[in-house]
């Protein structure tokens, strides 16, 4: 048998496993670190968008034997802005200005090539309105809000409530974190950006679903024992899932690092990539807030109930009353042997204390035969 094969077999049992339950509250202050690190950032920084959202021009220049100083200089120049100039894997240099009119287009390219060496009739451009990009925002917005009323929906009627509650917090962690990750890198929101966050929302909430999903079979019926509180039951589920929830994550990281690696690195597709982050990061971030946050908070939610408050207090009750009998079964046998002090009637100290052996005097020969 393999080590995680017995690993697993070992989380499923119980016999090990993380405490995401009982330290929950460690979890949420560590969440709640990273969002205000994100929030702070979206705010002081704000989101590097792509042009399809602020509007512009892009020039794209093939086989390009100029630096990206030299064409970020023409660009500038020519339209009295700053330009963003970067360089694909497959040689092509990308240059991106605010939006031009068509005469000032054409001038453009035609520096560009006496820059570069190129033929002015290889460089492509596309001119964007802004107009474009608020539309595609607005239509990604209503897509979440849509989804996010179904998930509720599904959610409140599958599960309940409380599991639905919990599965909006992880989600909104995950859209904050992810946003945060592209504030704090600078990396550039394209359309393909949102439509990568709008996959690994589903993403999260398959996760979700599938830990959820545990902690409901091993719940059932819970309140008629015990032995073993909710919490306690809950977090046994989670761990049961765990190895299932990183393999699932492994398997489908690999396409995506293969997309960023093979398709954006060594094919310069410059949309894979946009999209491929996305996914990457949302990944890794779902797989958290499914373990770490949603169960966590679910089972917060859960132990206000009153069944499930009276559970918890009938499993301590009688693990107190448990302990209690075993502490006085181990000082009787201590007593037993003179290992601990035995208050007698008096409230003196027994000969137990003193460890001396209490035996009846024996009285000299001379007087045993006599009455």
């Amino acid at each position: 048998m393999s080590r995680s094969s017995s690993l697993g077999d070992r989380l499923y049992r119980g016999e090990t496993g993380i405490d995401f339950v009982g330290r929950r509250r460690t979890w949420f202050i560590i969440s709640g670190v990273l969002v205000l690190i994100s929030l702070a950032a979206l705010g002081f920084r704000g989101l590097n968008l792509g042009i399809e959202f602020q509007g512009g021009a892009v020039f794209s220049v093939p086989n390009a034997t100029c630096s990206i100083e030299s064409a970020r200089d023409v660009a500038s120049q020519a339209t009295g802005a700053e330009a963003i100039v970067t360089e694909t894997g497959a040689g092509i240099v990308r240059v991106q200005t605010p939006p031009v009119e068509p005469a000032q287009s054409q001038e453009i390219t035609r520096l560009l090539a006496d820059a570069c060496g190129v033929p002015a009739g290889d460089i492509t451009v596309q001119v964007v309105g802004p107009t474009w990009g608020a539309e595609i925002t607005s239509k990604g917005i209503q897509a979440l809000l849509v989804f996010l009323v179904l998930v509720t929906l599904f959610l409140a009627i599958y599960f309940e409530w409380r599991f639905a509650v919990a599965a909006l917090i992880a989600l909104a962690h995950d859209i904050i974190l992810t946003v945060g990750i592209y504030a704090v890198t600078g990396l550039q929101v394209t359309p393909a950006t949102l439509i990568g966050f709008l996959t690994i929302l589903g993403y999260s909430l398959y996760d979700t679903v599938v830990v959820f999903d545990k902690v409901k079979e091993d719940t059932k019926g819970i309140t008629a024992q015990s032995v073993m509180t909710y919490g306690e039951a809950a977090n046994r589920a989670v761990n049961q899932v765990l190895v299932r929830s990183i393999n699932t994550t492994i398997t489908s990281l690999l396409p995506v690092l293969a997309i960023i690696v093979v398709g954006a690195g060594l094919l310069g597709a410059g949309t894979l990539l946009d999209l491929a982050v996305a996914l990457a990061v949302g990944m890794f971030v779902g797989v958290y807030s499914s373990l770490f946050i949603a169960t966590p908070v679910a089972v917060m939610l859960k132990t206000r109930q009153p069944d499930i408050k009276a559970l918890d207090k009938r499993v301590m009750a009688r693990r107190g009353g448990s302990g209690r009998r075993a502490a006085e079964s181990q000082e009787a046998a201590a007593a037993a042997v003179g290992l601990v002090e035995v208050p007698s009637e008096g409230g003196g100290a027994s000969a137990a204390s003193t460890g001396e052996r209490q035996q009846p005097k024996r009285q000299p020969r001379s007087k045993r035969g006599k009455k």
